[in-house]
């Protein structure tokens, strides 16, 4: 799912006081831990992730694989944290109009 530049500067907006609800470790992206992120998206739409442990490229590698898998979108990534977003339609609300 591809966003606008307006959802993404307002989802940026909406993420700015989260704090990092999933964080992944020096293992990598575990089965256990996309499931994590799966339930989280499902949850609360707008999540941050702490990627620790790894390099830039490794990042941004995991955060691909996250997107590819999971169906989400990146909004943006600042250091170690990627912030992901993915609509739920069985909430009455969505987080931003897609």
């Amino acid at each position: 799912m591809s966003l606008t530049s307006a959802q993404i500067r307002e989802l940026k907006k909406l993420a700015h006081s989260l704090k990092p609800v999933v964080i992944v470790g020096q293992h990598g992206l575990s089965d256990n831990v996309l499931a994590e992120i799966d339930s989280t998206l499902d949850i609360h739409e707008l999540i941050k992730v702490k990627l620790a442990g790894a390099d830039k490229a490794d990042r941004e590698a995991m955060s691909g694989e996250i997107v590819a898998k999971l169906s989400a979108s990146l909004v943006q990534i600042i250091g170690r944290v990627a912030i992901f977003y993915r609509p739920n339609p069985k909430k009455k609300k969505n987080r931003i109009v897609v």
